[in-house]
């Protein structure tokens, strides 16, 4: 996402309470984090997404995503596996906060219902909204001004890079 603040992909729509045991199972933990992409929602209604995925698709989702256990590699799979947003009614607090830190853009937005499977939408995180296929735009939660200078940093770590940097060279 680098600099990016808008996201258009093909949608992946899952329903309510997908867990971080759904995102990435358990038995992937084990494995060097390079490889954690190919076991991207091997839990889910969608066992062969990560086979499927193609860089920038967008995951639509209901009530509570990532609840479950706080494990970092759930959001991290899903970023490696080439996803470019998750766009969910509501977000459970701890894999909200891990996406953001490794900038992989969120947002809260009912949007289920009104899109399927391949269809392409358009997430503009600035503004707060999703255009649709047939061109209606929703509003969702826009992301407040902190978050949004992470995401466009590329995630937590670089963002504090980033700040260090100026103040060297102030």
């Amino acid at each position: 996402m680098d600099g990016k603040l808008t996201v258009c992909g093909r949608v992946w729509c899952l329903g309510d309470n997908i867990d971080t045991d759904q995102i990435l199972p358990g038995y992937a933990m084990a494995y060097p984090q390079e490889q954690l992409k190919f076991h991207a929602l091997a839990g889910s209604a969608i066992p062969d997404f990560a086979s499927r995925v193609n860089a920038g698709d967008i995951i639509i989702a209901g009530n509570n995503f990532g609840a479950g256990s706080s494990r970092e590699q759930a959001p991290v799979a899903l970023q490696a596996a080439g996803v470019g947003a998750i766009i969910a009614r509501s977000f459970a607090r701890i894999f909200r906060r891990n996406s953001i830190n490794i900038g992989l853009p969120i947002m809260a937005a009912d949007i289920i219902g009104k899109v399927k499977n391949g269809d392409e939408i358009i997430v503009d995180l600035a503004a707060g909204e999703v255009t649709l296929p047939d061109k209606t735009v929703i509003r969702g939660q826009r992301p407040g001004d902190n978050v949004l200078a992470i995401l466009q940093a590329g995630g937590l770590i670089p963002k504090v890079r980033q700040q260090l940097q100026q103040e060297r060279e102030e």
